[in-house]
């Protein structure tokens, strides 16, 4: 006999929260659909749920980037909000294409938005540092906002790439690759990225550093919602934690400052258009001229 483990929409909503999840949170959401066992209405349902509980008065964030692939061999070689698929699993490829839901223009890392001021996490992230303060999740954060992982855990934190970012780590180049966007109205320009990081990071890539510092603190909430593990937690607290584990290093490898580790260079690898000192983009970027922009689902 075949064990069976099915979750449904109510069921969903109940658990996330007894997690502690509430209307009016901004929350970014990590998920794996296929750890819940069996979910009556699959992906659908999931997204439902978390509207149903955030209420209109929250903020659903989850990425829905590409991670480069329209520029891999057989790709079409440019970004279209409206078109170009994630990566990141079932829940967030049906999530962008539902109706009302914000994607934006970061060629690589766009993130996909819904509910309260949503335009305000997608419309600037092409005029800003890929995962900087100003970014989606680093409005987020700023905002008082939360991280849901939903049968994942923290090797999908994209938020440590926030804290990264905001601390200066030298192996994020700050919008030094220029890739192909088609824009909703059909015009086609060049808009910046970050270059990743050529090896990876010892002390924030492997998951168990920081699962550990979040546990050892007990910064975050844990419960089971059928087969699936879910996780919350407050963006300041992950960003302090990480924070601390950047500035001093772990398990033998030195602080971040220290690292030997820089970006990778790509064929579209270019000079950044970012002043770091004012924290914006140099008044030559080309990137200022198309202001701020995003792509919304017809309702």
């Amino acid at each position: 006999m075949t064990d069976v483990c099915e979750v449904n929409c109510e069921e969903l909503a109940t658990g996330l929260r007894a997690l502690g999840l509430r209307a009016g949170h901004r929350v970014i959401v990590h998920s794996s659909l296929s750890s819940f066992g069996h979910v009556a209405g699959g992906a659908p349902a999931v997204i439902h749920a978390l509207m149903r509980v955030l209420t209109a008065r929250g903020t659903l964030l989850m990425p829905s980037f590409n991670h480069g692939a329209p520029w891999q061999e057989g790709g079409t070689g440019y970004y279209d909000p409206a078109e170009t698929p994630t990566s990141n699993g079932t829940i967030p490829e049906t999530f962008r294409k539902m109706p009302g839901v914000r994607r934006s223009l970061n060629p690589t890392h766009p993130v996909a938005a819904w509910g309260y001021g949503a335009a305000r996490y997608t419309r600037s992230h092409h005029l800003t540092l890929t995962m900087g303060p100003e970014s989606p999740l680093g409005r987020l954060w700023r905002d008082g906002g939360y991280g849901l992982f939903l049968g994942t855990d923290y090797h999908t934190n994209t938020f440590k790439h926030v804290v990264e970012t905001t601390l200066g780590s030298p192996c994020l180049g700050r919008r030094t690759r220029e890739l192909t966007v088609r824009l909703p109205d059909g015009r086609r320009v060049g808009l910046r990225t970050w270059s990743f990081r050529n090896e990876r990071c010892p002390i924030m890539d492997p998951n168990r550093h920081a699962e550990r510092e979040m546990e050892q603190r007990a910064l975050h909430a844990r419960r089971r919602i059928g087969r699936s593990t879910v996780t919350l937690f407050r963006l300041s607290d992950c960003f302090n934690a990480l924070g601390r584990m950047l500035a001093e290093g772990r398990a033998g490898h030195p602080p971040c400052h220290r690292c030997p580790i820089r970006p990778s260079r790509y064929p579209q690898t270019v000079e950044s258009d970012w002043d770091d000192e004012r924290c914006c983009l140099k008044p030559e970027s080309p990137s200022l001229r198309l202001g701020l922009m995003d792509f919304r689902r017809p309702a």
